[in-house]
């Protein structure tokens, strides 16, 4: 049985929103003021899960994604051009073509989230919408995040207010200026 893997930037108050300023926010971009050390390459550590697992995306982020990754060539860049893509949608009608390997989920999220648990790994990246759904029917199996050492104040949260999750810390690790925390249920 594979696991559900959420991966976010995140700051020191808990905001996902915006790190690579892509949403052109006011205070977007904040991951990337710390150098490439604290984002380039397998930063979440996720080894062969790069291999044999896949990424559950939702519609905004498969679409930028879609227009990064592509054209690079680096050994993490293929790995992630090479992976298996489940897009969560309900405005695309197609995304074989805008990135290989790429599939979109027809029907509900939860039913298509337990059926492709059974093959591999689902690595969710960036898509808050889809990991708050996941959350929401405690299919997340393991959290990693990437905390970097600035406070914003307002913006997205992972963790909305009032919900409540036991999680077990079980890695810490340093990636440039932030932290890499690895949580389990």
């Amino acid at each position: 049985m594979g696991r559900v893997i959420v991966i976010e930037f995140t700051t020191l108050d808990g905001i996902i929103q915006d790190p690579d300023g892509s949403e052109r926010t006011p205070k977007g971009g904040w991951a990337f003021r710390y150098g490439p050390a604290a984002v380039a390459g397998d930063k979440f550590k996720l080894g062969e899960v790069l291999d044999s697992g896949a990424l559950l995306l939702g519609r905004s982020t498969f679409q930028l994604f879609s227009h990064i990754w592509p054209s690079r060539s680096d050994e993490f860049s293929s790995k992630m051009n090479a992976m298996r893509k489940y897009v969560v949608s309900r405005s695309l009608d197609r995304v074989e073509q805008q990135w290989n390997n790429s599939t979109l989920i027809e029907g509900g999220l939860t039913d298509a989230v337990h059926h492709l648990k059974t093959e591999r790994d689902l690595v969710v990246a960036g898509s808050i919408s889809v990991a708050h759904a996941l959350m929401q029917d405690d299919l997340v199996d393991e959290y990693r995040l990437l905390v970097f050492p600035i406070v914003l104040g307002e913006g997205a949260r992972l963790f909305k207010p009032g919900q409540y999750s036991e999680l077990e810390l079980v890695n810490v690790g340093r990636a440039g200026a932030a932290a890499l925390l690895t949580y389990r249920r």
